[in-house]
């Protein structure tokens, strides 16, 4: 198989396993959202440190940790895909996964914003456009809800700021994963603690259930790994219009299989959302094509 097929089977399994999240946390009620989140970090921990083990990349993944400015970020980074996660299962859990495709969908704008207004980069005419398009559509949505779809908007904020701290650190994907959650594996590994003290917890009432919450570090972790493949055998480009897979796997799980209430005016701002993700897919690859016959 050749360099590009094999990325694009790594990316379309990353993005496709992401996609489908919203079919495996449900599965693991009657846990709550916590400790959900709590199982998943403290697993995903576990399954970290084993593949960086084998790997032998163990060593100098900790030694990370002794840089102060790196160390600093990184405790940000934990706090930020914590918020992340805690967002996404409780929304995925309690009806709102239409929404919650809506907060990946208006991701990539959102780093785009960042971008112009932290990093001081500038902005093409079709990038304006899109974010001119994906606001009203965002105000459509906001008429329609009766409120600001916080969930969508928690979910972009956070993960498009963890995002920015992971470019600024320029850590391995998986490296990270493994240091984000062992800062955070004290507090998550407590309430765990706490819950079976207090007879709560869902692990061990169930072989079944049990086995499902340590998963949850396989099925964070794995997605992952694919798309750390991908992104090593794919342009740029490339990359950019495969993300859509996962938000597009979201909304029609929302939709069709959890039959998500979507009247007529969500459905319009959902689809003006759209309209911005293609301006904005059209001048990716436009601006792609400008690069590659530059350097030709």
């Amino acid at each position: 198989m050749s360099k590009n097929k094999l990325g694009l089977v790594f990316g379309f399994s990353a993005y496709g396993l992401w996609g489908l999240f919203p079919l495996y946390w449900p599965l693991l009620e009657p846990s709550g959202a916590l400790e959900i989140v709590s199982h998943r970090a403290v697993w995903t921990l576990v399954f970290c440190i084993i593949f960086l083990a084998i790997t032998k990349a163990l060593k100098s993944t900790l030694a990370t940790l002794k840089r102060p400015g790196v160390a600093i970020k990184l405790f940000a980074a934990s706090a930020l895909i914590s918020i992340n996660w805690l967002v996404y299962i409780w929304a995925t859990n309690n009806g709102h996964v239409v929404e919650a495709s809506l907060g990946y969908y208006i991701n990539p704008l959102i780093i785009i914003a960042f971008g112009v207004i932290l990093l001081k980069e500038k902005m093409r005419r079709m990038q304006w456009a899109a974010v001119g398009i994906a606001t009203l559509g965002v105000l459509i949505l906001t008429i329609d809800y009766g409120r600001l779809p916080w969930v969508a908007l928690a979910l972009a904020i956070s993960w498009g700021s963890y995002g920015l701290i992971k470019k600024q650190l320029g850590l391995g994907a998986l490296e990270g994963l493994a240091i984000e959650t062992g800062i955070a594996f004290i507090p998550y590994a407590g309430y765990l603690l706490y819950l079976g003290n207090q007879g709560t917890g869902q692990f061990g009432s169930s072989p079944g259930l049990t086995i499902l919450l340590i998963s949850a570090g396989a099925i964070t972790a794995i997605p992952l790994l694919l798309f750390n493949g991908s992104t090593t055998r794919l342009p740029f480009t490339t990359i950019g219009l495969l993300q859509y897979i996962t938000p597009t796997l979201q909304f029609s799980i929302g939709v069709w299989v959890r039959h998500e209430d979507m009247p007529t005016a969500r459905w319009v701002g959902f689809l003006v959302i759209w309209v911005a993700l293609i301006t904005l897919g059209t001048d990716l690859v436009r601006s792609s094509r400008t690069v590659d016959n530059s350097v030709a």
